[in-house]
């Protein structure tokens, strides 16, 4: 539906909230920097969030989202909400309602819509570790370690097909997206501490399916305290 055209250098270095605003002042060549700018979060916020069971709607819930920035255009505030704040909850909000519609059941797919695992790996990284390693950490990975992370990225999205509906969605805000729990809080109109409930269940049952590989990074960073 959208095809982003070549963005003016003008646009690189302007704020999201700017561009939403230039755009519902008559500027469509902002609304293309913005979709540029956030297409592949987005699609990739939604393909996660409706798992497996629903991967076919999640293009047409990420056209939906896009329509819904579009005619909301006018009404946009920088005031109530930041720009990715906002687009990210409608994304969150059409999805969960597509969710909750289907009846979907909880089940097991060792599924990697990345190809590779190894973007997967970055969030299994960020979201399940306290410290230790990740792919990142090494220049130039060997084939084994790559291997490993891209099992382990596919695996971490097999785990989250597994949690309920909302800690999925409040890991991958939050550790994803960079959502903070305030943030959470006030787009999803809940308390405090009920995001940070969805997150630490979401974390423990996570960790709980991710426990072969953390057991085994456990293992590596002992091995290297030792050789150093």
């Amino acid at each position: 539906m959208f095809s982003p055209a070549a963005n003016p250098d003008v646009f690189d270095a302007m704020p999201d909230d700017q561009l939403m605003l230039a755009y519902a002042g008559g500027d469509t060549s902002a609304f293309d920097a913005l979709y540029a700018r956030h297409e592949s979060a987005l699609l990739r916020f939604v393909r996660r969030l409706l798992g497996m069971r629903l991967a076919a709607e999640a293009d047409e819930v990420f056209q939906e989202t896009w329509m819904r920035i579009v005619a909301a255009r006018d009404s946009f505030s920088p005031r109530g909400a930041a720009w990715r704040i906002w687009a990210f909850t409608i994304a969150h909000n059409l999805a969960m309602d597509r969710l909750r519609a289907s009846g979907r059941e909880v089940a097991f797919y060792a599924h990697d819509e990345d190809g590779d695992g190894l973007e997967a790996a970055q969030l299994f990284s960020r979201g399940l570790l306290r410290d230790g390693a990740s792919i990142g950490d090494a220049v130039h990975p060997s084939a084994e370690e790559l291997a490993f992370w891209r099992a382990a990225g596919r695996r971490l999205l097999a785990c989250l097909d597994e949690l309920p509906d909302d800690q999925r969605a409040a890991f991958l805000l939050h550790h994803e997206d960079g959502f903070t729990v305030e943030a959470m809080a006030a787009a999803l109109d809940i308390s405090f501490e009920t995001v940070r409930s969805r997150l630490r269940y979401g974390l423990k049952k996570l960790r709980g399916c991710m426990e072969r590989y953390l057991s085994v990074l456990g293992q590596r960073r002992l091995s290297n305290e030792l050789d150093a």
